[in-house]
């Protein structure tokens, strides 16, 4: 079992006397849902399968007996690479009724990438597809599964082939043979519920720790915040493994006892079809989603008038792309948070076209904001710093990992994000970017993100986004990547920066450079990667200065 979680009891006995946790854990969360709405669809995705509560549970009991079987005890670690689809759920529920710690990984994690994550977590079973989207998934397995020493049994989803090797087990094969476990499971409320690999651009992935209590609070305030019930219908085209597909997808809906449909690989006419067809109300995911949607949209003249609104996380949303939503009749409200931090900010539906992305938003109840300088005292209102946040939503530790502990978390409890932003005297929060995308011209410091919101809104951009460039004398200059409309030219420098100056824009922040690119580079959570661009504009750079060497 995972211990010395970095929970201060102080805290702890205030989140248990506000009401903020309790001892029920999620699968006792489960149990209830499960007697009152049984009988009432949770999940379909367009591989064309839909399960109810009822056949959920009855999937998940047989699986967790085999896990059993198997050994597993309570605090084990059980982690899986499944796709998007329905199934997903009958394996989260059976690993909660052993008591296990429930560890999703992504699919496109590599032998090295699994031998690495699951070796820190000391995983003791595996479950795989055995073939995915031009994986050989099960080959995949048995060319890393002897070095991860800790496993004791792997099971194959066998949806898109059949299982080579039959001394490993299907997936299919232990649900119509295993009896439903009856027994609980010894969990307790503060113990780690789930790990999740970050979603990084560099470096090693770090195992972020969750608690029952953890997940049960962040997602109540979210479907608090946003105003949903069990009447709502949403649609979920993030991976499963990222806190935005796992937990507001499938848990917080299952915790109102709700509908989630799944759209396996994200394609903006289908999407429009599935939302349509099963009435869905409401939708979280990163900006691309929005911006193919949209361009979808006004192209065929196709809308969704079931849809009301769509929570905007991964980066901070442009003015421009919440009118387009509000042009079509639903809402886009921007949520902020990481893996360490669920969606602890959030626009409130009532101000989504009154703020006009301004404001990112306000803290969740319950939840601690401040921005800080660095030496993580606090700035005054109005002025620039990083965001910390502190709450009964937060995670408790990365796993075996003290230094990234100690960088990120202080004594106090206060997580520091690295991203940076300024709030104002009514507590309204705007996120302005990560300190890691800051440009530094000449000893001042320029939000990237700031000159992307910017630019976007000049017509006949599809996407961009803002780099630093070298420069002898200033350090660096802003460099703006720009994807055309399809079927327009890529705007020049001076009709950027003619727009910007008609729109107020100062100086400081107009483009110095424009580059033309096909698409702009994003992680699956919808963060730019933005050090691909920075990449690509120093070989640019160089490319230039050695045709200049031959002119």
């Amino acid at each position: 079992m995972i211990t010395d979680l970095l929970i201060d009891e102080g805290r702890k006995a205030e989140y248990y006397r506000k009401g903020y946790w309790d001892e029920k854990t999620l699968n006792d969360m489960w149990d209830a849902t499960v007697a009152r709405f049984g009988d009432c669809e949770y999940v379909s995705d367009d591989r064309g399968q839909r399960f109810t509560y009822k056949e959920v549970d009855d999937k998940a009991s047989r699986l967790a007996s085999w896990f059993k079987e198997i050994g597993i005890e309570n605090g084990d670690v059980i982690s899986w690479q499944v796709p998007i689809w329905a199934d997903f759920t009958y394996v989260y529920v059976a690993a909660l009724k052993v008591g296990a710690v429930m560890h999703p990984l992504p699919r496109n994690f590599n032998e090295e990438d699994l031998t690495y994550v699951m070796n820190v977590v000391e995983s003791k079973a595996f479950i795989t597809p055995t073939f995915y989207w031009k994986t050989d998934y099960e080959q995949q397995m048995k060319n890393f599964i002897d070095r991860v020493p800790s496993i004791k049994g792997v099971a194959l989803m066998d949806k898109d082939a059949p299982v080579k090797d039959t001394s490993y087990k299907s997936v299919a094969q232990i649900i119509e043979t295993y009896e439903p476990l009856t027994e609980k499971p010894e969990s307790k409320a503060d113990e780690v519920a789930c790990i999740l690999s970050t979603s990084g651009t560099t470096g090693k992935p770090k195992q972020v720790l969750l608690t029952h209590n953890n997940l049960k609070f962040s997602e109540r305030v979210y479907v608090q915040g946003v105003q949903r019930t069990k009447a709502d219908v949403m649609i979920m085209m993030s991976p499963l493994n990222h806190a935005t597909g796992f937990f507001h997808g499938l848990l917080s809906n299952m915790m109102m006892g709700a509908r989630v449909v799944l759209q396996e690989h994200f394609e903006p006419a289908h999407a429009v079809e599935l939302i349509n067809r099963e009435g869905v109300t409401w939708s979280h995911g990163a900006t691309p989603f929005v911006y193919d949607l949209l361009n979808y949209m006004e192209e065929t003249g196709n809308e969704v008038p079931s849809l009301s609104i769509f929570i905007c996380g991964g980066a901070p949303v442009p003015p421009a792309m919440i009118r387009r939503c509000w042009d079509h009749l639903f809402l886009l409200s921007e949520s902020y948070g990481s893996t360490e931090s669920c969606p602890h900010i959030y626009v409130p539906p009532h101000h989504v076209v009154s703020w006009n992305g301004e404001w990112s938003g306000i803290p969740c109840e319950g939840i601690e904001v401040r921005v800080v300088d660095p030496d993580h005292n606090e700035v005054h209102r109005r002025e620039q710093g990083e965001e910390c946040s502190r709450g009964p939503h937060q995670f408790v530790g990365y796993l075996n990992n003290p230094e990234a502990n100690a960088k990120s978390l202080d004594a106090d409890g206060w997580f520091y994000s690295g991203d940076l932003c300024f709030m104002d005297e009514f507590g309204r929060i705007r996120i302005n970017g990560r300190m890691k995308e800051i440009i530094i011209r000449g000893g001042e410091n320029i939000s990237a993100v700031e000159i992307d919101n910017n630019v976007k809104e000049f017509e006949g951009i599809k996407d961009c986004a803002t780099v630093g460039m070298p420069d002898r004398r200033l350090g660096e200059r802003i460099c703006t990547f720009v994807v055309p409309e399809d079927g327009q030219k890529c705007p020049t420098m001076e009709e950027i920066q003619k727009f910007l100056d008609s729109k107020g824009v100062q100086k400081r922040n107009w483009p110095e450079r424009i580059e033309a690119i096909d698409e702009i580079p994003y992680t699956l959570s919808g963060k730019v990667k933005r050090y691909i661009l920075a990449k690509e504009i120093k070989e640019r750079l160089k490319d230039e200065a050695n045709e200049r060497r031959f002119i």
